[in-house]
């Protein structure tokens, strides 16, 4: 689907837009993995304007048989961006604290549900803020928006698919390299990688300041692993979080593949005894 903007904005963009008074939709949804709620954070400081979203009750399901973070009740999501502002017209962008983990999956999910104007913003909150531009602690009561969720508009994968994409296309594991090894699995009770994947940890696509890399060296990255224009991908990590980060670099690579996301991951691979798991290393090149 031909989208009316890209999938990411700079703070510089971002702040011209609101400067010029343009309306935009700002939703902060930071979290971290194992941490109680950051909400103190957003309520000691966000971006002007910004609606909060609490990650683990809204852009995920409850942990289960579906993995750690499965989908989220999409009528639970869908009241929560009508209660953050957000219309199916909005321009909507989303941000956390800076590596845009949680930014990612908000972004995967209004696009999974319909919403054509999504953008996340690169560097988040850490990087709005080491340019000096402003944060506010006042309350935030937007305009109830009227979204309505209508997915499928992005490809999802259950167990069989990822496995058959491994197989026959590309599956890339987007955990860090030495948890696809089997190796500090401190999370899963499992260590190891669905056979035939490939391993691209997520946060590589990131600079030191927490940008993503340039579109260019995306595509590099990406091209190194095979992947084309007409190449199908699909992508999981640990349960759904890292791989819509890589499905976003994707997009931002330009490549023009079509990606797909196994949103349960190895959180869900492992609930079945009998899938099968590899411990040793596959990795393309970095690129």
């Amino acid at each position: 689907m031909n989208r009316p903007c890209g999938p990411l904005i700079s703070a510089e963009q971002l702040h011209a837009r609101l400067d010029r008074g343009e309306p935009v939709v700002l939703l902060d949804v930071s979290w971290q993995l194992g941490q109680p709620s950051m909400r103190p954070a957003y309520d000691a400081g966000h971006l002007p304007g910004a609606a909060w979203v609490e990650f683990e009750s809204v852009l995920s399901g409850a942990p289960g048989d579906g993995g750690r973070h499965p989908m989220p009740d999409l009528a639970t999501l869908e009241e929560a961006m009508r209660a953050a502002g957000v219309s199916n017209d909005s321009s909507v962008v989303v941000y956390d604290q800076g590596n845009a983990l949680a930014a990612s999956r908000c972004w995967w999910l209004l696009e999974y549900c319909g919403h054509e104007c999504v953008q996340v913003l690169d560097g988040g909150r850490a990087l709005w803020e080491s340019l000096g531009l402003p944060l506010s602690s006042d309350p935030v009561a937007p305009e109830r928006g009227d979204f309505v969720a209508t997915p499928p508009s992005r490809d999802v994968l259950d167990a069989d698919d990822a496995a058959e994409y491994a197989r026959r296309s590309v599956l890339i594991d987007a955990r860090p390299a030495d948890r696809f090894r089997g190796e500090n699995e401190t999370i899963d009770p499992v260590a190891g990688h669905i056979p035939g994947a490939l391993s691209s940890p997520a946060l590589a696509n990131l600079q030191d300041d927490g940008r993503f890399l340039t579109g260019d060296d995306l595509a590099m990255r990406f091209t190194s692993y095979g992947i084309g224009p007409h190449s199908q991908v699909g992508v999981y990590c640990g349960s759904g979080v890292q791989a819509m980060h890589t499905a976003l670099a994707l997009e931002a690579s330009g490549i023009g593949a079509q990606t797909a996301v196994y949103v349960g991951s190895w959180s869900h691979w492992i609930t079945d005894p009998d899938r099968p798991v590899a411990t040793s290393p596959r990795h393309a090149p970095a690129g």
